[in-house]
């Protein structure tokens, strides 16, 4: 009978986020999540295969969080609200915002992904791009590629350039952010919806 785990993957990808949000992806060591989680490095590596793959887990972690509830709120048809859902999660996930939205996935994970994870991250990129298709076609009646580019500058691009400021100074963002997005989706969507 094998022994019982004491530590699970969940502790190290927390570790591992914990570092990457305070020190940046480059901080994010092995030996360094390790010592976070109070495990040996062997138990990080029984669970890893490499760096990479721990990180992946991390990305794909936060993405998944933030894509939740704002896939949730457009196919609702709530495109402000998913808009807003931007700066409402960041104050409340500062941590795992500072991942999401100051890496690119490449500055996170330089290696080869394992298949499954390489799946994983597919179909979290995927269910983005249906969700916004989606609204999209419900907003216009269509969702050619001049609405679709409306429908992210609206409820991605703004809200992103809105917080990316407060996010690398490392506060959060004010909640007067909210009513510049307001007003910045009402004059390009706000007749559609």
């Amino acid at each position: 009978m094998g022994r019982a785990a004491h530590f699970r993957n969940e502790d190290f990808i927390e570790a591992a986020l914990k570092i990457a949000a305070a020190e940046g992806p480059a901080a994010v060591t092995v030996a360094a999540v390790a010592a976070a989680a109070g495990a040996p490095v062997g138990s990080v590596y029984h669970r890893f295969l490499s760096r990479d793959v721990l990180m992946a887990g991390v990305w794909l972690r936060v993405v998944a969080s933030f894509q939740r509830g704002f896939l949730a709120l457009l196919e609702k048809g709530e495109g402000l609200e998913a808009a807003l859902y931007t700066p409402r999660w960041v104050r409340k996930n500062p941590a795992w915002a500072r991942i999401l939205l100051l890496y690119r996935r490449e500055e996170l994970v330089a290696g080869q992904w394992p298949a499954d994870l390489k799946a994983e991250a597919q179909a979290v990129s995927r269910s983005l791009d249906d969700g916004i298709q989606a609204f999209t076609a419900r907003t216009f009646g269509k969702a050619g590629r001049r609405e679709i580019e409306r429908v992210l500058f609206a409820v991605v691009d703004c809200p992103y350039a809105a917080v990316l400021r407060y996010l690398r100074r490392g506060e959060k963002p004010p909640r007067t952010v909210d009513g510049y997005i307001t007003k910045t989706y009402n004059a390009i969507l706000g007749r559609t919806t």
